[in-house]
């Protein structure tokens, strides 16, 4: 929405971009950031089972580490199960400024394309009628059109937040809330709820936003400083 002030600084916004090039296109920009983003990262812990550490747990703490680096040890020998990060948040969408500006698309549907366009991000591309038909008239297959390697698989969705997270993700959960309607039914104004899983490992997207995050852990060591702050009363 314009804000009245020419020099105030354009905010970028998120967005969800298909992974690779297949028909139809999917690509949603979002009309409002979200308010809020949790971000949820678990992990397991499996302790080591040694008769070293047994005496740790059921023995005098300190006469066990005289003269010991028994930490150390366990540290090496327990194990980690890092699950994949986890995200969550609301997308709205409101067709009042593309109403008010004469938007024929919007006028006819309201915000029925880009509800679709989410819906479609969770559905395998070889369920596109839209592929199908574009891919027989070339006498081609569904398949064709998308670098998956299976055509059941669902579409890679790029989540795109900023220049610094560009995160490959499935959507795991999606709900949509329909809050106002056109004098046809369509919807004019919805909330959409969406959980997200990212597809770690060694991709492109991921890779550069790993390293990303890496770089800004660098940066926060010029407050490496405050650690006095900790000890030593300010």
């Amino acid at each position: 929405m314009p804000s009245g002030f020419p020099n105030q600084a354009k905010i970028l916004r998120g967005a969800f971009v298909e992974f690779g090039i297949s028909l139809p296109p999917l690509i949603v920009v979002f009309q409002f950031n979200p308010l809020t983003i949790t971000r949820t990262r678990t992990a397991m812990f499996t302790p080591p089972s040694t008769k070293e550490y047994d005496r740790v747990q059921s023995i005098d703490l300190v006469k066990q580490i005289k003269g010991k680096n028994l930490f150390k040890n366990i540290r090496g020998q327990q194990k980690i199960t890092v699950k994949p990060e986890t995200l969550s948040f609301d997308i709205r969408l409101d067709a009042t400024d593309k109403l008010n500006a004469g938007n024929t698309i919007t006028e006819q549907f309201g915000i029925a394309p880009q509800l679709s366009t989410l819906e479609l991000m969770m559905l395998p591309k070889s369920q596109s009628l839209l592929g199908g038909a574009v891919a027989a008239l070339l006498r081609g297959s569904t398949k064709s059109f998308t670098f998956a390697d299976d055509a059941a698989n669902p579409p890679v969705i790029l989540f795109i937040w900023g220049r610094k997270k560009i995160m490959p993700v499935d959507i795991t959960n999606m709900t949509i809330k329909e809050e106002e309607f056109s004098t046809d039914l369509n919807p004019t104004r919805a909330t959409v709820t969406v959980s997200l899983e990212v597809i770690e490992g060694p991709n492109a997207p991921f890779l550069y936003t790993k390293a990303l995050k890496e770089v800004m852990s660098l940066l926060n060591l010029a407050n490496i400083g405050d650690i006095a702050q900790t000890m030593v009363p300010a």
